[in-house]
């Protein structure tokens, strides 16, 4: 779940590069890079740390060039070392550089392929190198001097037969042009626009829609699954489509938790998704406790408000911000290590006692994962004053990794893998607990695009969509991407840990 975004302009394109890094952190915390090319120059700057602390005026006097492409990084394997921070660089052919979003499901073998029959050398465990070096040993493969449109549409049609899983690319070709591509699956985002200026049209692709929005361009489309979009530096620019049977599926976790609500994914408003997902919700709820004793809603800041006025609306009740966050702190969830997302949570939220005291109160967060989260919150709601506190999910259980980008853990230490809603409302510590029916989540997010095929729901139901996900790949990727293998440091397994591996074994 990272940030990608690459620009062809007519005048110099980094501190529109650095603004819509900045509209898309939500998406990566870890580290944050540019690369421009000016003539045949490329110019980089990429490393840990956010956005804001990555470029300091001396690097963007340093960036020039009328295209570049940008990166924000999230981890999902390998580790937080600078080393993987992105955009990365091959210099041959032509010189490339790549920001990837997503997680290739068959790195081992590209691996092993790149150095035993294309004689490439990868330098680190990011599966973006991978994917740029498959990328540019096909592009030298069909190419010429000179690459055309038809050799990078070729190049990427390889990519599609040789790599499995989630990417969502942008490359920059030095001296020639930025190419963007989706995978066949469409799992992860990225969408494509244009905005005339006095010196002529400018082109941005990006990861969600809402930063092309902040910097005044219109939007055209979303790329298709296994499309690709060509943009030259002289402004023209052509799409093909490169894959032979795509299938559109797009991750459902991009409605429910990931996208900003002001973005457009693939013609589907994510606000109006969860709109949507809290009248379901109420629904449901009103379907089990039609005669529920609730006094008020409370939002889990900052994801689920949006869910949670359509549910105050249909029961009837107030609607308050219990919480109010500390918007100094990140997103938890997409924090390295458990240990800092766990001592986050208290420094992040604090209750409004007054909206809490001698009530019954109904809290809505967007999901539940490992649940540590969610008991801090519930016993704050208890101290702060509560008399009842029930909790409810607007998305389905969480119970299987996901392999697609997004760093959810191993399987073990999903509260709800193999446990009931009452046992997991009893280790959370609601009086009771209500999650959103997949089938109605699909709904929700599908409204609005009859292309779509179907989502990927595996985080919920196991299902992957890519179809090359067994025991043994999972059992894999659970080491990956155990906190001590991204950070160097080994983790102990403390009380909360403990308590929800105890609860599974009891099962």
């Amino acid at each position: 779940m990272c940030g990608i975004v690459g620009m062809v302009g007519c005048a110099d394109v980094n501190q529109d590069l650095y603004d819509a890094l900045i509209v898309l952190q939500h998406r990566g915390q870890d580290a944050a890079g540019i690369v421009t090319c000016e003539g045949d120059r490329l110019n980089l700057r990429k490393s840990n740390g956010l956005v804001r602390d990555v470029f300091r005026q001396q690097h963007m006097d340093h960036l020039k060039g009328k295209i570049g492409i940008g990166h924000c990084r999230y981890p999902t394997a390998g580790t937080s070392s600078s080393a993987e921070a992105q955009p990365m660089y091959v210099n041959s052919p032509f010189g490339i550089a790549l920001a990837h979003n997503g997680n290739l499901t068959n790195k081992g073998t590209l691996s092993e392929e790149l150095f035993k029959s294309d004689r490439r050398h990868i330098n680190t465990d990011s599966d973006s190198e991978v994917l740029l070096n498959v990328f540019a040993h096909e592009l030298q493969r069909v190419a010429g001097i000179k690459p055309t449109p038809d050799d990078v549409f070729e190049a990427v049609a390889q990519v599609h037969k040789r790599c499995s899983g989630a990417y969502a690319a942008i490359a920059l070709l030095i001296g020639y042009g930025l190419v963007a591509f989706r995978d066949p699956c469409a799992i992860r985002p990225v969408v494509f626009g244009a905005r005339e200026t006095a010196s002529g049209r400018e082109y941005m692709v990006a990861s969600e829609s809402v930063a092309l929005d902040v910097l005044g361009y219109s939007i055209i489309r979303d790329l298709l699954p296994g499309e690709a979009i060509y943009i030259k530096e002289n402004g023209e620019m052509e799409t093909r489509q490169c894959a032979k049977n795509p299938v559109y599926s797009p991750c459902i976790f991009e409605h429910v938790y990931l996208a900003r609500p002001d973005s457009i994914i693939d013609g589907i408003s994510v606000y109006k998704a969860r709109l949507r997902m809290g009248e379901k919700l109420a629904e449901r709820i009103l379907s089990l406790y039609p005669n529920n004793d609730i006094d008020v809603v409370i939002p889990i800041p900052d994801t689920s408000r949006t869910s949670a006025l359509p549910v105050a609306h249909q029961l009837n009740v107030k609607y308050r911000e219990g919480f109010i966050k500390n918007r100094y702190i990140g997103r938890t969830f997409i924090m390295a290590e458990q240990k800092q997302r766990q001592n986050s949570v208290r420094h992040k939220l604090n209750a409004v006692e007054l909206e809490f005291k001698g009530k019954n109160v109904l809290l809505v967060d967007d999901s539940i994962v490992r649940g540590t989260t969610s008991k801090k919150i519930v016993e704050m709601a208890r101290s702060a004053g509560a008399k009842k506190v029930y909790f409810a999910s607007a998305s389905p259980p969480v119970r299987y990794p996901n392999v697609y980008g997004i760093d959810m853990p191993a399987a073990f230490e999903f509260i709800a893998h193999q446990v009931t809603e009452e046992r997991v409302a009893e280790y959370i510590g609601a009086d009771w607990l209500i999650y959103q029916r997949l089938d109605d989540l699909i709904e929700c997010a599908a409204e609005g695009n009859s292309s779509i095929s179907r989502f990927d729901t595996s985080i919920f139901d196991g299902d992957y969509v890519t179809g090359d996900i067994d025991e043994v790949y999972l059992s894999r990727i659970e080491t990956e991407r155990r906190d001590e293998a991204k950070t160097g440091q080994k983790r102990s397994i403390d009380e909360t840990d403990a308590e929800v591996i105890d609860l599974h074994n009891q099962v």
